[in-house]
């Protein structure tokens, strides 16, 4: 019963966390005209910082007195799983010449997959 709580509040706070990342990404890329790949590393960091905070309350409910090294955990795997949202934006972007909403997309659903597999099995444990 628990992992269906888990499972639904992550795909809950996971799909806030995906509106942050493509709102920031579209603000900065569209709006400011700021490089995709800048804009898409500030999405990711405003993201990651809303992920870990909703992940450590409400998703898994942690009670780790060492709050140093779940956050840097966290950020670690967010760290890993950036370097692989910006490597496929890259790819889908300049190599594939997929347009960048898409990209963007397509993207968050492999980083979200990735991200509760490593928040579930290493951070969180």
């Amino acid at each position: 019963m628990r992992l269906d709580r888990e499972l639904i509040l992550y795909v809950f706070f996971g799909t806030l966390t995906f509106f942050v990342n493509v709102i920031v990404y579209f603000l900065f890329e569209n709006i400011f005209g700021v490089n995709y790949i800048i804009s898409n590393i500030i999405a990711w960091f405003f993201s990651v910082l809303f992920a870990y905070i909703t992940n450590r309350i409400w998703v898994f409910e942690s009670k780790s007195s060492n709050i140093i090294k779940e956050m840097s955990l966290f950020f670690g795997g967010r760290i890993f799983s950036g370097v692989v949202d910006t490597g496929l934006m890259y790819l889908f972007i300049d190599i594939l010449t997929i347009g960048d909403l898409i990209s963007k997309i397509v993207v968050q659903v492999i980083v979200v997959i990735l991200n509760y597999v490593f928040s579930k099995l290493i951070v969180f444990k």
